[in-house]
């Protein structure tokens, strides 16, 4: 006997709520419906996904794995409804969009008038993470597809291009570099530089395309890092080094009304690559490749 779609629906929602009674009303069932519904997984995977206790239910290990799994089972099975839906009228209907910090508040606000023009019926539903926290959940079925920036590790994902997006090196406007047309790479080694924290890409592919190293103080950690790139200007804006920004950004405004000075880096590749990635295999592939194809217009 194989667990049930609605067995699978149960267990989510009892994690989401953590009892009986509040799944239940979730689910719009009664409780000893959803109890039965439980037992009846629980026989079928012969073992408990749950310990029952006062302060309410727990997830066994093997809940927890039952859990993992039942999250793709439902995600695949709503996109299979939704494919459904709208057979033959890509972008109609639902659409989970992951984008990463550093491209989300640059790109959306110019791009999103252009998708709901283009695709009236498409009910866009956008999700700001790290880029492994959106890969992540593209795997697993959560989102649909995510906007990201390369390089990284794409295996299992495919992903169509939407632009390259230079990286560009800034510095205090009373800076002496400057004054100069280029920011070379054997000046920016001998400067203090200031960084998004680890888990960002952008810090990644800067410090690649430049050969660069972060520099650690005396105990061994980075004497500033940054949660985001308005902070990033704002640090350098007020002398305590210098910093690479995208393109992107510096093209939307983030530092006009700072006193920082913009150069490109003198360095081959100082950029990164700008797509639209979707899980291998899955059906939303054609509408990543247009939604795409309409950032790139943008």
């Amino acid at each position: 006997m194989l667990p049930t779609l609605r067995q699978l629906q149960y267990l989510k929602l009892l994690a989401e709520h953590g009892g009986f009674g509040k799944a239940a009303e979730a689910a719009h069932v009664t409780q000893p419906t959803l109890s039965s519904g439980i037992q009846e997984l629980e026989r079928a995977l012969g073992a408990p996904v749950v310990d029952r206790a006062r302060s309410g239910v727990i997830l066994t290990a093997v809940g927890e794995e039952a859990l993992r799994r039942a999250t793709i089972i439902l995600n695949e099975a709503e996109e299979l409804v939704e494919a459904a839906k709208n057979a033959g009228q890509p972008l109609t209907g639902r659409f989970r969009l992951g984008v990463i910090p550093t491209i989300a508040p640059f790109l959306l606000p110019r791009a999103l008038p252009i998708l709901r023009e283009k695709f009236p019926k498409l009910r866009l539903f956008l999700r700001e993470d790290l880029t492994q926290r959106l890969i992540a959940a593209l795997k697993a079925g959560q989102l649909d597809a995510a906007l990201i920036a390369l390089p990284f590790d794409m295996a299992g994902l495919n992903w169509a291009h939407v632009s390259d997006d230079e990286l560009l090196a800034a510095m205090p406007a009373a800076h002496p570099l400057a004054r100069e047309k280029v920011a070379s790479i054997a000046a920016l080694e001998n400067e203090e530089l200031i960084l998004l924290e680890d888990g960002h890409c952008l810090r990644e592919h800067a410090l690649a395309a430049c050969g660069l190293k972060p520099q650690k103080s005396l105990s061994g950690e980075e004497s500033f890092a940054a949660t985001s790139l308005p902070t990033l200007v704002q640090m350098v804006s007020s002398g305590l080094g210098m910093t690479f920004l995208p393109a992107m950004a510096v093209d939307a405004g983030l530092t006009d009304a700072r006193t920082v000075a913009i150069r490109p880096i003198g360095a081959v590749n100082a950029s990164r690559e700008i797509v639209v990635a979707w899980r291998a295999g899955s059906n939303r592939g054609v509408e990543g490749k247009l939604i795409a194809e309409t950032l790139k217009r943008v």
